[in-house]
């Protein structure tokens, strides 16, 4: 290596075409004399063909440099480096002039280049604040383009007084900002060229992955915290050691149990202080084992579950979680006495209670419905399926509202279901649910009622209405308990008690093949009759007190009471539509008589002037008295008297001449189907 002390003599200083010359006289002296020149200025040494470090050694005329040559022919090189820099620069020809224009050429391309494709933007201004200077970036991160924004002032595109630089002010400030959804930093500067103040550069980096990156740093501190403090808190011992049986963390509870310190255990290898232990095992073979009884000294007994820990795929260690056996015991002693004495609070409890207080909305005194109550209320202290029978009208829904708030699903929902309600087609999504996509309509997932009813109880009202299939369906959730969404792959498991409820004679069902023998049998675990109001005239007088006190809120004017002759009518009258037809009777009472009491005038027709001596059939009255009476009382009497002949809707219509479907809705108008 060789080197030249010279004084540059140009009086425009190795400004940017000037450095191009030198960077062009250079690649031709290396090629020659087969060297690499460098230039020396300050102790700052670059390349002689380098044109951009070059240029940023800002070297002025008069300014001493070192020339640098290293390789075969040095001192030749450097003979001809330092003649160009004594003589050079004033006699360029055209063509070295060409290379020099050709080389300018090719950095601008290239800085150009890097300018647009850096992945930070960049702002300049000139001396005024305006934008002179736009990168590809910030014209991505702005959504405009150069065109647009260059030549306006700056705070038009960034109006944050704190980017602000002015005189007396810092020479750079630094912000946070979100702009586009994009966090960024941005840093802006005074652009100083030669002493003079220039403008200014502004730097946009965009730190949107290192926010992500740092809020989930945040969160796995946190969640490191509180897996320390569940760690430190749980009375389980916990043991961890590595794949060599290294022991690197044990918790209080471990050290506690063991009766020993931290220092006893902690970098201990396993082999010397258990080498014949479960642990030692688990990582010899990989294998988990579970509840391991094992004694210690002092007739102290544990119970230990070891498991390996499983890194990407690759054993890295073991863990050792420990019960000590006695206060498991003392825990278990405890939990027995205080069953035992929740069990003999709730017999207490449940016999203290008369049926009439938790069937309180239940209005009868009869035996009949005593019994009936008694019944429900030890059916409520168990799990069993439940079927209410009874005609329509009769309280069945009522005594399984009540079963349920008695029993031990009363803190769950209480689903009520009428089968004879919902659509054949649309029967198994009400009741099982299904997916998104499951058929055509299905926009999203939907819950079905069996599991709506979860921890609670179901009340499948006209449970013998169902068709055959859904019947198969309905075995299935009483035998497995557990439902399928249509269109899912996995079932759920109930938790739920049943509860069934039919006016139909299900015995008879069965022997005609309408009714499955087997689902029958599931639901008939414990069944409950509700006699009809006629089979419990006793009741009539405190049913029309209750219903008479209820409408009486909705009366300006009150009604005071009821004849004899009127009562009389009532306690004669059969009642086919049971509590449900006096409820209904009632409130039509109330709401047409104008007179203090109500007379026997005020009835219908077909309850009017009955006698307690009198055994005719209210159902004849229709057709025997001379009165002519509304249309739908015949409608009523004809569609009841055809469905009792023929037994179904279908069979009913064809001797009426209807649809079935006429008939059925009829029926149902009249309350005719419970």
């Amino acid at each position: 290596m060789k080197s030249r002390e010279i004084i540059l003599n140009y009086v425009k200083g190795l400004h940017t075409r000037t450095a191009a010359a030198v960077v062009n006289i250079a690649g031709g002296i290396q090629e020659r004399y087969q060297v690499r020149l460098f230039i020396m200025y300050h102790e700052r040494r670059v390349a002689a063909t380098s044109l951009m470090p070059l240029v940023n050694l800002k070297i002025r005329d008069k300014d001493p440099l070192t020339l640098i040559a290293v390789g075969e022919d040095e001192e030749a090189a450097l003979n001809e480096f330092a003649h160009f820099f004594h003589h050079g620069f004033d006699h360029l020809n055209d063509q070295e002039i060409n290379k020099i224009d050709t080389l300018l050429n090719e950095n601008m391309i290239t800085t150009e280049e890097i300018f647009h494709n850096i992945a930070s933007g960049i702002i300049v201004t000139d001396p005024s604040d305006r934008i002179v200077v736009f990168n590809s970036f910030a014209e991505r991160l702005f959504q405009v383009s150069a065109d647009q924004v260059i030549g306006e002032r700056f705070a038009s595109l960034l109006p944050d007084t704190s980017l602000k630089l002015a005189g007396g002010q810092s020479a750079e400030v630094m912000i946070r900002k979100i702009i586009n959804h994009q966090v960024l930093l941005i840093s802006r500067r005074l652009l100083i060229i030669e002493g003079q103040t220039s403008g200014t550069i502004t730097l946009l980096q965009n730190i949107s992955s290192l926010e992500k990156v740092k809020g989930e740093l945040k969160e796995v501190k946190e969640l490191k915290e509180r897996l320390q403090l569940i760690l430190k808190y749980v009375q389980d011992g916990i043991c961890v050691m590595d794949n060599d049986g290294v022991i690197d963390y044990v918790n209080e509870a471990y050290l506690k149990i063991h009766q020993i310190s931290a220092s006893d255990v902690i970098g201990k290898n396993i082999d010397q202080l258990s080498p014949n232990g479960v642990r030692q095992a688990v990582l010899r073979t990989g294998e988990r084992v579970k509840n391991k009884i094992i004694k210690k000294n002092h007739d102290v007994m544990l119970i230990s579950n070891v498991s390996p820990i499983i890194v990407d795929g690759e054993r890295a260690g073991a863990i050792s979680i420990v019960k000590d056996f006695r206060e498991i015991q003392s825990l278990t002693e405890k939990l027995n006495q205080a069953t035992s004495r929740a069990e003999y609070l709730e017999e207490e409890l449940i016999r203290s209670r008369k049926p009439e207080e938790i069937f309180n909305h239940f209005i009868g005194k009869s035996g009949k419905i005593i019994d009936a109550l008694s019944i429900a209320l030890k059916a409520a202290r168990t799990k069993a399926t439940i079927l209410i029978r009874g005609e329509s009208g009769t309280g069945k829904e009522m005594i399984a509202e009540g079963i349920h708030y008695a029993s031990a699903y009363s803190k769950g929902p209480f689903i009520r279901v009428n089968c004879a309600s919902i659509p054949d087609n649309l029967f198994e999504s009400e009741l099982f649910g299904h997916e998104k996509g499951a058929f055509t309509g299905a926009v999203s997932r939907r819950l079905g009622k069996f599991e709506l009813a979860q921890h609670g109880t179901i009340f499948l009202d006209e449970i013998g209405e169902l068709d055959i299939q859904m019947q198969a369906k309905i075995l299935r959730v009483l035998q497995e308990k557990e439902i399928q969404r249509i269109g899912s792959e996995t079932t759920q498991k109930l938790n739920i008690r049943i509860i069934a409820a039919t006016n139909r004679d299900l015995e008879e069902m069965v022997k005609k093949g309408t009714f499955r023998e087997d689902l029958y049998y599931r639901l008939n675990v414990i069944p409950i009759y509700l006699p009809p109001l006629r089979e419990r005239k006793q009741d009539i007088a405190l049913l029309v007190e209750h219903f008479m006190n209820e409408f009486q809120e909705n009366r300006a004017r009150p009604i005071l009471g009821i004849t004899n002759d009127a009562m009389e009518s009532l306690l004669a009258y059969t009642w086919p539509g049971n509590v449900r037809e006096i409820e209904n009777l009632f409130e039509r009472l109330f709401t047409l008589v104008d007179s203090d009491y109500i007379e026997a005038d005020d009835l219908p027709p077909y309850i009017r002037g009955k006698r307690l001596s009198t055994q005719q059939d209210p159902r004849q009255v229709l057709f025997t008295n001379d009165s002519v009476l509304p249309m739908e009382d015949y409608e009523k009497e004809i569609i009841k008297k055809a469905l009792k002949k023929y037994g179904s809707c279908n069979a009913a219509g064809k001797a009426l001449h209807l649809n079935h479907k006429t008939v059925a809705a009829k029926a149902r108008k009249y309350h005719l189907l419970s």
